[in-house]
């Protein structure tokens, strides 16, 4: 059966959809780690799953000689894999990120048809994060440096342009490009206005449906998504939501997402005296947020699980 694509998962429900989002094991791990986190949630009819990408890191290592080595190692390889062993092992559709960081426009077109040949219909386009220890991005010498560029690249396949010009008779993909949203504004935008204008961008070139960066006061999406509509984007707007787990994320998290968090969850986790009693917090905050989102209507709620699913479990049981 030919896979719907994310807008049409929407389209033809009718009621809220459940998702998540899952890291690639460590290299030198195997396929039971993904198992473990994706085998307690099928119960609850996930619509799809999300798997990240991540470019290579560099690496420094001290030589017996005194000199170091700079060598670059990708920590979490395996997206294309593991998403075509959940497609077929599960029946459950997948989401691959598809990022610009680290790799050249004939590396993603290459990935890309490598994806297509598998029957993934959908995508998440997202620039990807600076180098671990560098504090801007910097895009590969022959690379995308926005997403902006990725997405006109997935689109450009789609009607079947490749970067060779002189190709015959190509074939068109069918790709279903997401995009990531801020509710808060993307660190690096200097106003909100700016931050519509670009995700705005990103949808005229090809774009047809946007995941929130998490959140953890849901009038920052009610607001995100009036605004969104004020400035003509009708796209699905859909939330992301991260759970607490660890009592460290109270300065982690707002540091690294430019998130604000409301004084009530900030309370109660203070009052936690180990990182289980956080976890419980997160999970009970992440209930109450669900509810509110799937009161406002949310077309999917979107978990960011971190490899780990026994908290999104308790959640989906409260709120599926």
């Amino acid at each position: 059966m030919k896979e719907l694509s994310i807008t049409e998962y929407i389209n033809q429900a009718d009621k809220t959809l459940f998702s998540f989002e899952l890291l690639p094991p460590l290299k030198g791990q195997d396929f039971g780690s993904i198992q473990e986190a994706v085998d307690p949630l099928v119960e609850f009819a996930p619509s799809y799953i999300n798997i990240t990408y991540h470019q290579q890191e560099v690496v420094y290592e001290p030589m017996p000689n005194g000199l170091i080595k700079k060598s670059t190692i990708r920590k979490r390889p395996g997206t294309v894999g593991i998403s075509a062993a959940i497609k077929y092992r599960y029946g459950i559709p997948v989401v691959p990120h598809i990022i610009c960081g680290g790799f050249s426009k004939e590396e993603t077109e290459n990935a890309l048809i490598d994806l297509s040949f598998l029957g993934i219909k959908n995508l998440l386009a997202v620039r990807g994060d600076p180098q671990p220890g560098s504090k801007v991005f910097i895009p590969e010498k022959e690379g995308n440096a926005h997403a902006f560029d990725l997405v006109k690249q997935i689109d450009a396949l789609n009607h079947g342009n490749y970067l060779e010009k002189d190709l015959k008779n190509t074939r068109s993909t069918d790709f279903c490009i997401g995009i990531a949203g801020y509710p808060e504004k993307h660190i690096e935008s200097p106003n909100m206005e700016s931050n519509i204008h670009f995700l705005k961008k990103k949808i005229e070139a090809g774009a047809s449906y946007v995941v929130t960066q998490m959140f953890f006061d849901n009038q920052k999406y009610f607001d995100f998504v009036k605004l969104c509509r004020e400035k003509d984007i009708n796209v699905p707007i859909i939330p992301g939501i991260k759970p607490f787990t660890t009592l460290s994320q109270l300065v982690s998290l707002p540091k690294t997402f430019n998130v604000d968090l409301p004084e009530a969850l900030v309370k109660d986790l203070l009052k936690c005296k180990d990182n289980k009693a956080v976890r419980q917090v997160g999970v009970e905050w992440a209930i109450h947020q669900s509810k509110g989102l799937l009161n406002f209507g949310v077309p999917v709620l979107h978990f960011y699980t971190m490899g780990k699913s026994d908290n999104i479990r308790q959640i989906a049981q409260a709120v599926f």
